[in-house]
């Protein structure tokens, strides 16, 4: 006895991203348009600030900085006693905290505990500070600063307000020149 054949059902093709069902409202994105550069951000927040003192939606603008860079401040040589000191005053302050924990939940003199676990996170601070710097093996004999810093600020809006922007950000500009 022989089966017949069965016509199996075709392989499911893969679906489409589904999209925004009918009746459901889409965000689009808005475009922007650049509407003044400058070559710092003070510059660029006080056209933003002109424009929101004149009634200007700025909801609807930006502050975009382009050609960014990491710039390093060197602040002066770091040694051995320096990092003990950082660390002494970052374990006074650790200290503090812990202080002010133990005061809370204790019947003793809250004066003792605290002076107490300042210097003990001082002298801790102290110790783990030198500790790190000396384990650096003079890699790193500095201490600086880093900051993000932008080549040029661009103020954008979007594209419906982009000509009531131009006219208030020209007219800032003017009255800046006379």
């Amino acid at each position: 006895m022989t089966t017949p054949p069965v016509d199996e059902p075709p392989a499911p093709s893969p679906s489409p991203e589904p999209g925004p069902a009918v009746g459901e409202l889409v965000e689009l994105e808005r475009s922007t348009v650049t509407v003044a550069r400058f070559a710092d951000y003070a510059g660029a927040q006080q056209a933003v600030d002109y424009l929101s003192d004149n009634g200007f939606p700025v909801e609807r603008t930006a502050i975009i900085g382009t050609d960014l860079r990491l710039v390093e401040n060197v602040l002066g040589r770091l040694t051995v006693g320096r990092a003990a000191l950082a660390g002494v005053a970052s374990g006074a302050w650790f200290g503090l905290f812990v202080g002010i924990l133990f005061t809370l939940f204790s019947n003793s003199s809250w004066l003792g505990i605290l002076i107490t676990t300042i210097l003990v996170g001082a002298l801790w601070g102290g110790v783990f500070g030198a500790i790190a710097h000396a384990l650096t093996g003079g890699r790193r004999d500095f201490t600086s600063r880093s900051s993000l810093q932008a080549g040029e600020y661009a103020v954008t809006v979007e594209a419906e307000y982009a000509d009531e922007a131009r006219v208030l950000i020209t007219r800032q500009n003017w009255r800046a020149a006379n």
